[in-house]
């Protein structure tokens, strides 16, 4: 692809941006179901107008997902997205959809409608035929419980996986993540009187304390693995000694041998105090994301970017989780971040910086085309995208 494709998506901004605006002003909610199948509604009208082609509803556990499986190649890849958001109803009423300035603004519009609208336009710019699978799931933001499956199920048959999570800092590509793990930790002790005879108790507070002593241990600081508890509770009155006590915790690391060591951590805590039972419960949620699934890829979007004029694109390893990691734990060679350039995730002044919409998308759509079509295949001949047929 050339420059070409960049005045192509230039002259499509407009157009991108009422697609943006459709979907932020479609207020998705992950825990409001009903809500989420809105927006389905309104993205699968979207996909079928810009890709010419039906995309299927798939709806697991009353949670609305779309796909769209095209061309039947003998290399696939698999274009991820997801269309729910962390925000309430009626955040538009403090946080309407804007366009001023260079910037667009409105719930969700960074994490991830703009990714959402340039899979759509990326794909559809692509020829004839080729093989693309896009899937926009509905419950991301709350740990994609009804979509794993369908993510993985998706993965495995493609050769690479292209994550339309909004970009890192200074619009960096997300070459790396740390895997996920969350645990609950439960003690059971046994209740007293506070005051008339406390030591008929056994104390599941004091017992949830050492405990969170020992947890807070299993982080290291060298490996960049963090492991925090975060909410605790103990306790039903304030002259009772508290007969049972729980902390969630949540873990974050580089690498599955760190992620593994925490776990073996987590299941060998034992009781402290004569008496109490302690049991954990969960594990780990997403494996990393570690860089030598990305590695290819991102230099592949290195070159795309160079040929496109886009100027050296950069890599950065990020703390949060995505799907991403879902495909990587597989061993599909996965690249994130590809959406929109902006910042404040999850934050009022989510923002997308409008001129990098277009460049972006021309960035996705070149790399999807060569990694169709490796280096090697293009010498026969040129490439025959859609734009300028």
């Amino acid at each position: 692809m050339t420059t070409e494709t960049l005045a192509h998506f230039g002259a499509l901004t407009n157009q991108m941006l009422q697609d943006i605006r459709i979907l932020v002003e479609t207020e998705s909610p992950s825990a409001d179901l009903n809500a989420v199948a809105r927006s389905a509604d309104e993205v699968l009208s979207m996909g079928q107008r810009i890709l010419g082609a039906e995309g299927e509803r798939i709806v697991i556990d009353g949670c609305t997902h779309l796909r769209w499986r095209l061309g039947t190649g003998k290399r696939r890849v698999l274009l991820l997205g997801h269309h729910d958001t962390v925000w309430p109803h009626g955040t538009l009423v403090k946080q309407p959809f804007s366009q001023d300035d260079g910037i667009v603004r409105g719930p969700g519009n960074f994490d991830m409608k703009v990714g959402v609208v340039m899979s759509f336009h990326a794909v559809a710019s692509l020829a004839p035929g080729s093989s693309v699978t896009v899937l926009i799931t509905g419950d991301e933001e709350i740990g994609s419980h009804t979509s794993r499956k369908l993510i993985e199920s998706a993965a495995a048959e493609s050769d690479a996986v292209f994550v339309l999570e909004a970009a890192a800092e200074g619009g960096a590509l997300k070459i790396g993540r740390k895997g996920m793990s969350d645990y609950r930790v439960s003690v059971s002790g046994k209740a007293a009187h506070a005051g008339l005879e406390p030591e008929k108790g056994i104390n599941s507070a004091v017992e949830l304390s050492h405990q969170v002593l020992r947890i807070a241990e299993l982080a290291s600081e060298a490996q960049g693995t963090s492991v925090v508890p975060t909410v605790l509770s103990a306790g039903t009155t304030t002259n009772t000694v508290p007969a049972t006590a729980d902390v969630a915790v949540d873990v974050r690391a580089w690498n599955q041998e760190e992620q593994d060591r925490v776990d073996v951590g987590m299941r060998s805590l034992t009781a402290v105090l004569p008496g109490a039972v302690v049991s954990v419960t969960g594990g780990l949620n997403r494996r990393p994301m570690e860089t030598t699934m990305s590695s290819s890829l991102f230099e592949s979007a290195r070159a795309v970017a160079q040929n496109l004029g886009l100027g050296e694109l950069a890599g950065a390893k990020v703390g949060g989780g995505s799907d991403g990691n879902f495909t990587a734990g597989l061993g599909i060679p996965t690249l994130d971040g590809l959406g929109a350039v902006g910042g404040g995730a999850h934050a009022e002044n989510e923002y997308s910086v409008i001129a990098e919409i277009p460049r972006r998308t021309a960035l996705l759509a070149g790399l999807i085309e060569r990694t169709l079509v490796p280096v090697a295949e293009t010498n026969q001949g040129p490439i025959t995208s859609a734009i300028g047929r």
